[in-house]
């Protein structure tokens, strides 16, 4: 896969497989991805799908007894190019937290319940030989970057926070040491609606502020199509399509992208035109030779059952692992019962998420 001058992170064949009674489990299967410098690029899948598994690789911290190959390669602004997956525990240790961070899901279970939210940033700076004092301005920076009010945050446990607050602290804790990516998963799974748009607006503008790197996985993709300037889309275990969000969202061109789009509520579609997508994913333990999602595909063939489609490039941006792109928007039509060139059949793209807007 050609590299780009401004790609922060490479990853080229990486498959996870896990060794199980029954047999091989493969819940990666040769991925490849190119994350941009300062680019915020959305990881969109079902659960299963294999998202955090291939985020968990680029950090090579694909827990035991899973079994990680291919290549993650990580270009630093200034610096020599790093093979991720061939660094000393030592080595990977930083690299985790000073070049590239990661922020979970559970803010709650990623603070200790019995430390102060200032003794984590402390803990942390001394950790990696940061200087203490201007490691805890910068804290006070990035809490009151996230609408946050410092010196009460940093006097507070985890449990004295709401599940708002607790996880903009951990995406200020996750930023104190200046890293240049930032992998976000399922960061706003666990809080209403009205707290995600809120997060999503204030990660845009730390984006902007700190010239970030970010990946922003989530199952959402209406969600990830407000804040991605690309998206790709997983479905167990590959990366099917990759694209500039207004191509994934407006022109879909995998039959499982366009599936998907019709059956996960939008304000643009009436409700009775909603249509869930029948069969299910495939067994990691049975993972099939050909297109993954064969058999719940109506332009499946026997070419799509037994062969692994190659991407075809649609354009410069817009990447599809699919045999038959041209014909998935006459079979699928992203509104049900509508003509699929007539207007009924397209998706808007949301609005972006405000860079105005936040939550105190």
């Amino acid at each position: 896969m050609g590299r780009d001058d401004d790609v922060v992170i490479e990853v080229e064949n990486a498959t996870v497989q896990f060794e199980m009674e029954r047999g091989v489990a493969r819940v990666l299967n040769d991925v490849d991805l190119l994350v941009r410098r300062e680019e915020i690029f959305g990881l969109v899948g079902e659960s299963g799908s294999g998202k955090s598994m291939l985020a968990a690789s680029m950090l090579d911290a694909v827990e035991d007894p899973g079994v990680l190959t291919g290549s993650v390669t990580y270009y630093p602004q200034g610096r020599e190019p790093v093979d991720v997956l061939d660094l000393s525990a030592e080595e990977l240790r930083q690299v985790r937290w000073e070049d590239i961070a990661m922020v979970f899901q559970g803010a709650l279970d990623s603070f200790n319940p019995t430390l102060r939210i200032r003794k984590h940033f402390l803990e942390t700076l001394s950790a990696h030989d940061a200087d203490r004092e201007d490691g805890m301005d910068r804290a006070h920076e990035l809490l009151s970057d996230l609408y946050l009010e410092p010196e009460q945050v940093l006097s507070s446990y985890p449990h004295e926070l709401s599940g708002g607050m607790r996880q903009r602290a951990l995406i200020a804790l996750a930023l104190v040491l200046e890293p240049e990516v930032l992998v976000m998963d399922e960061p706003t799974g666990a809080l209403d609606l009205l707290m995600q748009r809120s997060i999503l607006s204030l990660v845009k503008n730390l984006q902007r502020k700190y010239e970030l790197t970010i990946l922003f996985i989530s199952h959402d993709l209406p969600l990830v199509a407000n804040l991605a300037d690309r998206i790709g889309v997983m479905y167990p275990f590959d990366l099917i399509e990759v694209g500039r969000a207004e191509d994934v969202i407006e022109s879909p061109r995998h039959p499982y992208t366009r599936a998907l789009l019709r059956a996960v509520p939008n304000l643009e579609t009436p409700y009775d035109e909603m249509r869930p997508i029948e069969g299910e994913a495939p067994d990691p333990v049975e993972v099939p030779e050909g297109c993954s999602y064969a058999d719940r595909c109506p332009l499946a063939d026997a070419q799509c059952r037994t062969e692994h489609p190659p991407y075809e490039h649609l354009t410069d941006e817009h990447r599809v692992a699919c045999y038959y792109p041209e014909e998935s928007p006459d079979a699928i039509p992203l509104a049900v019962g509508t003509d699929p060139d007539s207007p009924g059949a397209t998706v808007d793209r949301p609005d972006r998420v405000s860079t105005e807007e936040g939550s105190r």
